[in-house]
């Protein structure tokens, strides 16, 4: 393939890769919420990502209005994060662990609630809110990349309000210092409760959107999901953390965050790169990025020296 003829194949499939990268960045806003403000690792993702999918898929079959639907996912979101920070505060397991074993109780509960391991839907049978069919040659406001960025831009708006209340400020003092937050009186379990139920909602939203845009739902559509969360939110700091320094602005870039990863994903593809080195590419990307920190503070950081010059 010639210079100019792999220029035109990106640029052809730059809709769908931005279309998916928005859909992907409100799964990373989530992820956000608990690895940036509560400072916790939550697995939950990688079951709650494939729960939200799973509702809002049945339930259309079932002939519900697709706006129900989503509804009833990002609550069903919600109540998985609900779980993972009972398992955390009340019986006093560890985040991460008890992210793992709401994760794989998860898979038996998404097999339940889809019946089978798959579930498609036809964008010609049910009135869809997006799909892969709305990215080009259709009206704006049916487009599936303006309805997407303007979600995106009212959730970013609502979490900039609540998280300049009271009880959001609270939230965020919980994850920057716990014990500093309980000594001020602040309900620091409930807090946590909360925010991982606030986050794995936003999960869990994306993942109806997901189903809905490719048309299909798979009980393993959510593994490895925590992975490119973390991507979107770790890319969309290294490039515009200097630039976006406001909360909702950090918000947004963590929405660009994700479409640079899928555009990046899309160059690797097109060079030919394996596609089951896919993951170990994510995980390769995060690890450095992730390492960058440490590595500036180790080593490239010139000593300070106390006393005299």
């Amino acid at each position: 393939m010639d210079i100019m003829a792999f220029i035109m194949t990106f640029i052809n499939a730059l809709p769908g890769n931005v279309a998916q990268g928005l859909i992907w960045g409100i799964m990373g806003i989530g992820v956000f919420i608990t690895y940036r403000i509560l400072d916790i690792a939550d697995l939950t993702v990688d079951g709650s990502m494939c729960t939200g999918g799973a509702v809002c898929i049945m339930m259309m079959l079932a002939g519900h209005n697709p706006w129900v639907a989503l509804i009833a996912s990002v609550v069903a979101g919600m109540l998985t994060g609900f779980v993972t920070g009972i398992l955390h505060t009340l019986l006093g397991i560890p985040a991460i662990l008890s992210g793992i074993l709401t994760q794989i109780a998860l898979y038996s509960v998404n097999l339940k609630i889809m019946t089978r391991a798959n579930q498609s839907i036809s964008v010609d049978k049910y009135d869809l809110l997006v799909s892969l069919r709305y990215v080009r040659d259709v009206p704006l406001l049916r487009n599936t990349i303006f309805f997407i960025a303007v979600l995106i831009i009212i959730l970013i708006a609502l979490l900039y309000w609540f998280f300049g209340t009271e009880l959001g400020c609270s939230l965020r003092a919980t994850g920057c210092n716990g014990n500093m937050a309980r000594a001020q009186g602040i309900n620091t379990n409930r807090n946590k409760v909360l925010g991982l139920m606030i986050s794995n909602g936003l999960v869990a939203l994306s993942s109806a959107l997901l189903v809905q845009y490719q048309g299909f739902a798979d009980v393993n559509m959510g593994r490895g999901a925590i992975v490119i969360g973390l991507a979107a939110v770790i890319i969309g700091e290294a490039i515009l953390g200097k630039v976006f320094r406001n909360f909702a602005l950090r918000l947004l870039a963590v929405a660009f965050g994700s479409i640079i990863y899928y555009l990046v994903l899309q160059f690797v593809i097109m060079i030919g790169v394996d596609t089951d080195l896919l993951k170990l590419f994510t995980a390769a990307v995060v690890a450095i990025f992730l390492s960058i920190p440490y590595l500036k503070k180790t080593y490239w950081t010139k000593p300070v020296r106390r006393g005299g010059k």
